[in-house]
């Protein structure tokens, strides 16, 4: 899926309106449709019309009736409920379990306060990300965390793994994949006053990375007030056998202002927001240090190191790295994955990795990596788009202001 799932939709929905076949595109994506899995809201998006494609495994809806660029206006302007049941969650429990974890992760997990979270990232021995994930801390012996569903095999292999290393010289941990649960995400402006109809907990007092068990539309939920999109917005973890009736509910009472979204204009939502997506902007050669994610290395684990690859990661922060990536705003056709960039005297400084035009502010935007010192904002770069040079200039992110959820005295 590398090039971004914009892209990818725009194809797959030109393909589809011009008589294209199905299975041909299946083919292209390398599943057909027997062996890709379903979410148990499956036989809900195909009735609301959301075209199904293969994505990690998975038949996902790209998109509905709307366009992608309407589906990533209407998230900014009231709000998008996305099946994002692909993903895994999973809970670590037991009384070493935040030991354990400091040693996959670049995270300060022990500093985390009970019902709180952070984005982190599981590291190799070379310091580059073997995926990225948001972790919480429930309580001090229990941990829930969500991967990304193109990593879930590598990174239960990678957990299952050292954590079996780890019980062997006595330390206490298990876990459990919530195989049983559907994840949605509730995103944009209206998400916080739709969902408040369907809980008794008043939610303006849960705040942007903040997670609790409660009950939403009479089934026990795990709730985390996060996203993908900049927006403020939650991410749902139901019990399965509630998901449709749950995103039933909550489509209902938005009076059809929050609008079933598929992944295309989630790539394109969270482009705008300046997140990697893993694959793209973040793969295993790549350190947090050079993919701009140093706030995400607590201050203790600056000093202390104790994760895998932190002599190479704690380097690079001494000495800074050879790379960083980088936003760009550019002319010309939109820049895509794999073009080249150059600086103005057309020597090659690196690469785009994501790419698209931005719905929101009706210009080209991408994100990519350079070479150390050409990574300032304003330095005009040279973006190479089927054999042709395009303008460009290095931008800082996000390049739509984000719009969390967070106490009035946080900045």
């Amino acid at each position: 899926m590398r090039g971004g799932l914009w892209q990818l939709g725009q194809s797959i929905t030109r393909r589809l309106a011009n008589g294209g076949d199905k299975k041909a595109v299946a083919r292209r994506c390398f599943a057909t449709e027997s062996e890709l899995k379903k979410t148990v809201l499956y036989d809900f998006h195909v009735a609301h019309g959301g075209k199904m494609v293969p994505f990690a495994g998975w038949s996902m809806p790209i998109q509905y009736k709307d366009s992608i660029m309407d589906s990533t206006l209407n998230c900014r302007q009231n709000g998008s409920l996305f099946d994002v049941s692909h993903m895994c969650g999973l809970s670590l429990k037991g009384k070493d379990v935040v030991s354990f974890l400091e040693k996959l992760v670049i995270a300060d997990v022990a500093a985390l306060a009970h019902g709180t979270g952070t984005l982190t990232v599981f590291t190799n021995e070379k310091g580059g990300a073997i995926d990225d994930s948001v972790i919480t801390k429930v309580t001090d012996d229990h941990l829930y965390l969500v991967v990304n569903a193109g990593c879930r095999d590598k990174d239960l292999a990678h957990i299952e793994e050292h954590m079996k290393a780890f019980k062997a010289k006595g330390g206490d941990v298990s876990w459990h994949i919530h195989d049983e649960r559907s994840l949605l995400a509730l995103q944009g402006p209206l998400a916080a006053p739709v969902l408040q109809h369907l809980t008794k907990e008043d939610l303006s007092k849960l705040y942007f990375g903040e997670f609790r068990v409660l009950d939403i539309n009479g089934s026990q939920c795990f709730l985390t007030r996060t996203g993908y999109t900049g927006e403020d917005g939650f991410e749902i973890s139901v019990p399965s056998e509630h998901g449709v009736e749950l995103a039933k509910a909550l489509l209902e009472k938005s009076e059809g202002k929050i609008r079933l979204t598929g992944l295309g204009a989630r790539d394109s939502l969270r482009l705008e927001a300046g997140l990697c997506l893993y694959g793209n902007d973040l793969e295993q050669h790549i350190t947090p240090i050079e993919a701009g994610l140093t706030w995400a290395i607590g201050k203790r684990r600056r000093a202390e190191g104790g994760f895998l690859g932190a002599d190479v990661i704690l380097k690079q922060l001494a000495d800074g790295p050879s790379i960083r990536r980088v936003g760009f705003i550019s002319s010309g056709p939109p820049p895509r994955s794999h073009s080249e960039i150059q600086d103005e005297g057309g020597n090659n400084i690196g690469e785009v990795t994501s790419g698209g035009f931005s719905p929101c502010l009706k210009k080209n935007i991408a994100i990519g990596y350079v070479k150390s010192g050409l990574h300032k904002a304003g330095t005009k770069v040279k973006i190479i788009i089927r054999g042709k040079q395009n303008e460009g200039v290095v931008t800082k992110m996000p390049f739509v202001p984000t719009k969390y959820y967070k106490p009035s005295y946080v900045t």
